[in-house]
């Protein structure tokens, strides 16, 4: 009887995504990333709109101008609270539901069970001791069997990160930059994966300090060097993280040529796949919303795709993070109405 309700379960997911709205692609994208919200929910958090009536967090997102669900998938996380879930079925789920509300969607593959980003690059404990023949096939098979579940279900990521601010590499030691050679046929087995399942997917290379031009040309210029393929540029901007001063006004002149130089030197198109301001600073996080916007779409020939935020509903209250836009009421800061700004 098990058996039998999991296998009508699957059936009305399958349905139910492919009744859903699929969202038209195309135009400048305004984002959130919104991996921790399945745990919030599930822990009792509320979210509640400007009126003060408790409403869906995406619907409030929509509300505030958010068109695009950014979605991290980690290969096998634990049930930790704030490091663990975004597992494979996990992040199908979430794009399920967040497609049927008419969202664009994007996945981030970290390669990893937790957090992937240039302090920590851990590769999956599954993965350990594999030569790096295996790594290859472990990279290309845990990417295509993703890609094929959202497939399933009826979704097609617009953009798919192969990598999580991979400055300094992924999947570590094997795909350091210490190795570029190595490093490139690990991204161009993630790239051929996507591709293989989801052709019009674009493939997002993710670094992070978005105005640090030098960063970049030299990541970029390896990456080209060494054959490593993909179709967007993507960067992280956080002010609050940045050397010198974090307000917004000593950088984002910095970030927008930055988005030029990228464009002109390799051809591609650019996004700013994460950014956030400091939650108890709303008009300047507002501001900054609003700079970083008009900086993207400043790139020549609408090469520059959107802004994503970081965890905008990652209130403090649940997550201690400090970057959110969500109030201690459980309301979208005034932060967030910087995506309604044309």
């Amino acid at each position: 009887m098990k058996k039998l309700f999991v296998m009508l379960a699957a059936v009305a997911l399958s349905a139910c995504a492919a009744q859903a709205p699929v969202p038209v692609k195309g135009g400048f994208a305004k984002g959130a990333d919104v991996g921790w919200l399945p745990q919030m929910e599930a822990t009792g958090y509320k979210f509640y709109n400007r009126q003060g009536q408790e409403q869906d967090a995406i619907a409030i997102l929509k509300d505030h101008g958010i068109d695009t669900i950014r979605l991290r998938t980690w290969v096998n996380p634990s049930d930790d609270r704030a490091s663990g879930h975004n597992s494979r079925d996990e992040t199908v789920a979430m794009a399920v539901r967040a497609q049927q509300a008419g969202m664009r969607i994007m996945i981030d593959f970290h390669y990893s069970d937790s957090w992937a980003d240039p302090q920590q690059q851990k590769k999956p404990a599954a993965w350990e001791g594999h030569p790096f023949p295996q790594l290859l096939d472990d990279v290309y098979g845990y990417t295509h069997d993703v890609m094929s579940a959202l497939k399933r279900a009826g979704v097609t990521p617009e953009w798919v990160q192969v990598g999580n601010e991979t400055a300094t590499g992924m999947i570590y030691p094997e795909g350091h930059t210490d190795n570029w050679p190595q490093l490139a046929q690990l991204i161009n087995k993630g790239y051929d994966a996507i591709k293989a399942v989801s052709p019009t997917s674009k493939v997002i290379l993710h670094v992070d300090r978005g105005n640090d031009n030098m960063r970049f040309r030299t990541w970029f210029d390896n990456a080209q060097r060494h054959g490593a393929k993909y179709d967007v540029i993507g960067l992280s901007y956080y002010p609050y993280w940045l050397d010198g001063s974090p307000d917004y006004t000593a950088s984002i002149d910095d970030l927008g040529r930055n988005l030029n130089d990228m464009v002109a030197r390799y051809g591609k198109e650019v996004m700013v796949v994460e950014v956030g301001g400091e939650d108890d600073k709303v008009q300047n996080t507002h501001d900054m919303l609003v700079a970083v916007q008009r900086k993207v779409k400043a790139v020549p020939d609408h090469k520059g795709l959107g802004v994503i935020y970081w965890e905008p509903q990652g209130a403090r209250s649940w997550s201690k993070y400090k970057l959110s836009a969500w109030g201690e009421d459980g309301k979208p800061s005034k932060a967030l109405e910087a995506f309604l700004v044309e």
